[in-house]
């Protein structure tokens, strides 16, 4: 996990944590920062994946050895063999930061699962159904869990509720999130 973080800081140190604005025009409480060829981003026009970070227009920091290798192993172990992520999103939450349910649905094939490692300040994960107002459950994600969904599970709606205060000994007063896909 320390060698996790370390990286996390190394990109971030590239391209700095930055609170993005929904297309509604809504700024997300959630900071974000990307590493990969590609990298998750949304502004006034949508949600995409660009080459580079649309604010800044440099290219996405290259994707640590460390983060491929972790998400790889998940997802073989989850049975999901053959996944060669391009894209890792880094979310950092704050107290009060969450992320409402939605989907993943922005990559081009969604047979591909989703690897998400949880680092940090313990958050609740929120995992729903098929539509937005179906029941959800919720799991309670520590520093080192990891979340691997795919295959008819994909398009399930999931979130995070806001981030209860606290101080992590190696994050601080923050979650961090790693979130792999093959965005293309």
């Amino acid at each position: 996990a320390d060698a996790l973080l370390a990286a996390i800081m190394a990109i971030a140190a590239q391209n700095p944590f930055a609170h993005r604005i929904t297309p509604g025009g809504h700024r997300m409480s959630v900071a974000m920062t990307n590493c990969g060829d590609l990298g998750w981003s949304t502004d006034s026009r949508g949600y995409q994946y660009t080459e580079q970070d649309v604010s800044s227009g440099q290219k996405w920091p290259p994707m640590p050895a460390l983060f491929r290798t972790l998400a790889q192993q998940t997802a073989a172990e989850a049975g999901f063999d053959g996944f060669h992520p391009d894209a890792c999103l880094i979310n950092r939450y704050e107290p009060g930061a969450k992320l409402t349910l939605h989907q993943d649905k922005d990559e081009k094939d969604l047979r591909q699962p989703i690897v998400s490692v949880s680092l940090g300040l313990p958050a609740v994960f929120q995992f729903g159904g098929f539509e937005r107002g179906d029941a959800t459950q919720r799991v309670l994600l520590e520093h080192g869990d990891i979340v691997v969904w795919g295959g008819p599970s994909r398009l399930r709606y999931h979130g995070i509720l806001p981030l209860k205060p606290g101080v992590h000994p190696q994050a601080g007063a923050f979650r961090y999130n790693l979130t792999f896909r093959r965005a293309h």
